[in-house]
């Protein structure tokens, strides 16, 4: 926990100092001020974060965490947890959506086996930081200790550090684990709070009696719980999920480097969630990707007052809503760093 503690310390707020010369450039560029709308924000962060008014792009990467749940042997996703060795097989020989997406816009990936049940012997290509072999049912005790989750957490921060260290400037998260809606829901629940059903969806594409099941089970998880469910850290131990803690400890490592990062979809942002209330500062380092089709999640953009970039309805995962939205965030530092002023344009200025 102290380790811990020393990386939230170290997560300050950005410099809104440098705002004003900021939004001064984007109002002298040859267009209506505020015209380019949303962009023109994502270009303003961008600056803050980086900490200057001449931002630069380049390097960037995704980060994939796999892990499994025992709680899907409650029955509470379509698919069984074979699926989530198969598919980072999958990720791992170039066959999936995310693999398509990070070459799209040009981002290295790396997948992290950080709790896949499955040991991935013929794995030649994968990131090897399994914390245990997927999460204990959660929904009959704690998914991990608080120890393990820490571990899990560390893990994540110590692939930010490694990112900044190669050369990253835009980092992202994605996730692979069948039922991982599941502990995702019942983050939000608690975290946000309210109630489980305004938070849980049909995941993989559940029946409306298997999704009555599913709320059934996380409920039940909160009140086998309940004594575990006094803090952030905690929280994420009793019903979270070692993926998930891996992606909050990206995120925190990202902060501490002063990486903008680009959160992917319902688990990613659980994991946000719990690292906005490890630490209030995060925020101001993180990019919300899009809003997921997955019921709840916009649930925690409106109580929040996040804005996501994309609405797209996907609930895919694996960090392709965070690749794409890179491209968008490259596009609006670009606007800032190429478009002409109306000084160097010769064109005139809006009458006053």
């Amino acid at each position: 926990m102290e380790r811990l503690q020393k990386i939230l310390d170290a997560i300050t707020p950005v410099d809104r100092g440098l705002e004003p010369e900021v939004r001064a450039h984007l109002d002298n560029l040859t267009k209506p001020p505020g015209s380019l709308g949303f962009l023109e924000d994502l270009a303003a962060n961008y600056c803050l974060i980086t900490g200057t008014t001449t931002p630069q792009l380049g390097k960037k990467r995704i980060v994939t965490f796999a892990g499994d749940h025992s709680v899907a042997t409650e029955g509470v996703s379509a698919f069984p947890s074979e699926v989530t060795p198969q598919m980072v097989y999958n990720m791992l020989a170039g066959g999936a959506a995310i693999n398509v997406l990070t070459k799209h816009v040009r981002a290295d990936l790396q997948v992290v086996d950080i709790g896949v049940a499955d040991p991935l012997d013929a794995a030649s290509k994968i990131i090897r930081r399994k914390v245990k072999p997927g999460t204990d049912n959660m929904s009959r005790g704690p998914a991990m200790t608080k120890e393990e989750a820490i571990q899990a957490i560390l893990v994540g921060v110590e692939l930010a550090h490694a990112a900044a260290d190669d050369g990253v400037i835009l980092l992202g998260t994605g996730e692979m684990g069948i039922a991982n809606t599941t502990p995702s829901s019942a983050l939000y629940a608690v975290l946000i709070p309210c109630p489980v059903a305004e938070v849980t969806g049909r995941g993989t594409g559940i029946d409306d009696t298997r999704l009555q099941h599913k709320i059934t089970i996380i409920e039940r998880s909160l009140e086998v719980n309940a004594s575990r469910l006094h803090d952030p850290l905690s929280t994420l131990a009793a019903v979270g999920g070692l993926e998930i803690a891996g992606i909050c400890g990206l995120i925190l490592g990202g902060a501490v480097r002063r990486l903008p990062v680009v959160v992917d979809g319902f688990i990613s942002s659980a994991a946000a969630l719990v690292a906005m209330r490890l630490s209030k500062a995060v925020i101001d380092y993180l990019f919300f990707s899009h809003c997921s089709a997955e019921a709840g999640h916009r649930t925690f953009f409106e109580r929040t007052g996040i804005r996501p970039i994309l609405d797209l309805d996907l609930r895919l995962g694996e960090g392709t809503g965070a690749a794409l939205a890179m491209h968008v965030i490259e596009g609006a530092v670009k606007i800032y760093k190429e478009m002409a002023t109306f000084d160097s344009a010769g064109v005139s200025g809006k009458d006053h």
